[in-house]
C-alpha cells in the first residue's frame, strides 16, 4: 500500500491587484485544500505570507521560514502552491530553498502548471521561467518607479499613506490639516525657543494631553524636509510649515548635538576654539578649587592640549568666553553683512558670459580662416577669458546669512540664557565656525561665522 504524503500549502498574495483578480490567501487555501484532498493528500499545515513579494528576500516571508523549519524536521513529503510566481520569483532564493528541500526528500508542485523539480530537464526549465519573472518584475518595478517618481516631481501623491501628522490628501495633493496644524505651528515655535525636540514633546503633552501627536510623529517634525514643502528635487511639493533655512538649521543642530556620558554637563564651546599656535582645538576640563569656608567650587576652563610640555598658551575660562561671544556677536554680524554690501554695490560690473562667449567663438572662426595671427589670437583669448572668469563670480548675497540674520534676532539674548548647556553647545556649533585666540595676549581676538555657503 503507498505511504500516504504529507503535504505543506503554501499561498502567497502581494497586492490588492492578485485579490482582485482571484488570488486572494483565501481563494488559494481553498483551491489548493481541493486538490490535496482529492488526491488523498494529508495536509500537515498552512503557511501563509500576506503582503509580501516573491522578489523579496526570504527573510521578509515568515511563514515560508516556518515552512522550511518543518521540512528540515521532515515533517513534509510535498508542498502545493497554485503557480510558479506564488512561490518564487528570486532566483536565488529558489535555490537556496530548492537545497534544503532535496537534503530532505521533500519536493514541491503547481496545481495550474505543470512544473517537474525531481529531473535536471525540470529544473532547467524551472529556471528559466524564473529568469523571466524576475526580468518582468524588475521591468515593471522600474515602470511603477518612473511614475511614482513622476508624480511626486509635480507635486503629487502616491497613496493616503504619505500623508504625514499635519497634512492630509485632498485630490492627489498634500494640504495643511486644518484639525491639527496650530498644534504643528505651535510645536515649530516652542522648538525655536530651546532647541530640543525633547523639551518640545514634553511641552506638547502638557499643553494638549490626549490631543497631542505622538512621540514618533513629533520626531519627523523635525527630520521630514516634507514640512519644509520638499520632497526630492521638488521644492514646491506641498505648502510648508518652515522655511528651508530653518529645516536646514534644525538639521544642523541635530548633526551637532552630542551625546555626553557621566553625571557632568557638556562643555559649551567644545572643538570650536582654536589654538593660535598649533592650530589644534582647545579641549574643556574642570578645576575644583577649595574655598575659605570649607566649601568647594568647580569652574570651568578651555587649553590646547599642546600647552603643557610643548608650547604654551592660553587658558581661558568658559563664563568670559560666553560673555565675549553675547556681547560681540550681534554688532560682528552687522558689520560683517554692511561689508558685504558695501562690496557688492560697488563690485565693477562684468560682462555678460553669453556675450564673451559669443567674441571667443568669433575670435575661434577668424583664426580658423587665417585672418588673424596666432600671437594676436592668444592675446585676444586670453583677456577673454579672463573677463569670463570674473563674470562667473557670484556675489555673496544677504540671502546666504539668513540662518545667522534668524539665529541673532530679536530677544535672542534672553532666550539664549535660558537654555541649558547642552543647548548652548547646540546653538553655537549651529552658528559659529570657529573662535579665535591671540597668541599674545591671550584673549579672544574674533570668530567666524557659518553661513548658508558652507
Amino acid at each position: 500500500m503507498e505511504k500516504l504524503k504529507r503535504c505543506a500549502i503554501y499561498i502567497r498574495v502581494s497586492t490588492e491587484e492578485q485579490h482582485l483578480n482571484g488570488l486572494s490567501l483565501p481563494a488559494q487555501k481553498k483551491v489548493l485544500t481541493e486538490y490535496a484532498e482529492k488526491n488523498g493528500y494529508i495536509i500537515v499545515d498552512y503557511y501563509a505570507d500576506e503582503g509580501i513579494s516573491a522578489r523579496k528576500s526570504m527573510k521578509y516571508r515568515k511563514d515560508l521560514l516556518r515552512l522550511l523549519e518543518d521540512v528540515k524536521r521532515d515533517k513534509i513529503d510535498m508542498i502545493l502552491v497554485t503557480k510558479l510566481d506564488r512561490w518564487f520569483r528570486n532566483i536565488k532564493d529558489y535555490n537556496i530553498t530548492e537545497e534544503i528541500l532535496q537534503a530532505h526528500h521533500c519536493y514541491w508542485k503547481t496545481i495550474f502548471e505543470n512544473y517537474d523539480s525531481s529531473t535536471a530537464n525540470g529544473q532547467m526549465v524551472i529556471n528559466i521561467m524564473l529568469s523571466v519573472n524576475q526580468a518582468e518584475c524588475d521591468r515593471t518595478s522600474e515602470r511603477i518607479k518612473a511614475v511614482m517618481d513622476y508624480k511626486r516631481s509635480i507635486g503629487e501623491i502616491t497613496s493616503g499613506r504619505c500623508a504625514c501628522y499635519g497634512y492630509k490628501a485632498v485630490n492627489n495633493r498634500l494640504v495643511k490639516d486644518e484639525k491639527v496644524s496650530h498644534i504643528v505651528d505651535d510645536a515649530y515655535t516652542h522648538y525655536f525657543t530651546c532647541f530640543s525636540i525633547r523639551n518640545t514633546i514634553k511641552y506638547l503633552n502638557e499643553k494638549y494631553g490626549d490631543d497631542a501627536p505622538s512621540v514618533n510623529k513629533i520626531d519627523r517634525l523635525f527630520k521630514s524636509e516634507t514640512y519644509a514643502g520638499k520632497h526630492e528635487d521638488n521644492l514646491n511639493y506641498c505648502e510648508p510649515y518652515i522655511t528651508m533655512d530653518q529645516y536646514n538649521k534644525i538639521r544642523q543642530i541635530a548633526v551637532s548635538k552630542t551625546n555626553i556620558p557621566g553625571k557632568y554637563e557638556p562643555y559649551i564651546f567644545s572643538s570650536l576654539i582654536k589654538c593660535p599656535i598649533c592650530g589644534n582645538n582647545f579641549t574643556g576640563y574642570r578645576k575644583k578649587q577649595k574655598l575659605k569656608n570649607g566649601g568647594e567650587s568647580i569652574y570651568i576652563k578651555y587649553r590646547c592640549g599642546n600647552k603643557f610640555g610643548r608650547h604654551g598658551g592660553a587658558s581661558l575660562l568658559e563664563y568670559k568666553i560666553e560673555e565675549y561671544m553675547v556681547t560681540h556677536v550681534s554688532s560682528r554680524l552687522e558689520q560683517e553683512l554692511a561689508e558685504i554690501e558695501f562690496k557688492n554695490q560697488n563690485r565693477p560690473k562684468t560682462a555678460n558670459p553669453d556675450a564673451i562667449k559669443k567674441e571667443i567663438d568669433r575670435l575661434n572662426i577668424l583664426f580658423q580662416k587665417g585672418r588673424i595671427t596666432e600671437s594676436y589670437y592668444d592675446e585676444q583669448y586670453e583677456i577673454l577669458d579672463k573677463q569670463l572668469r570674473e563674470s562667473a563670480r557670484e556675489q555673496i548675497s544677504i540671502e546666504d546669512y539668513s540662518n545667522l540674520i534668524n539665529a541673532f534676532s530679536g530677544n535672542w539674548q534672553e532666550l539664549y540664557y535660558n537654555l541649558d548647556k547642552a543647548h548652548k553647545q547646540i546653538f553655537w556649533k549651529s552658528t559659529i565656525k570657529d573662535i579665535q585666540v591671540d597668541p599674545d595676549t591671550h584673549k579672544i581676538s574674533g570668530f567666524n561665522f557659518i553661513t548658508n555657503l558652507e
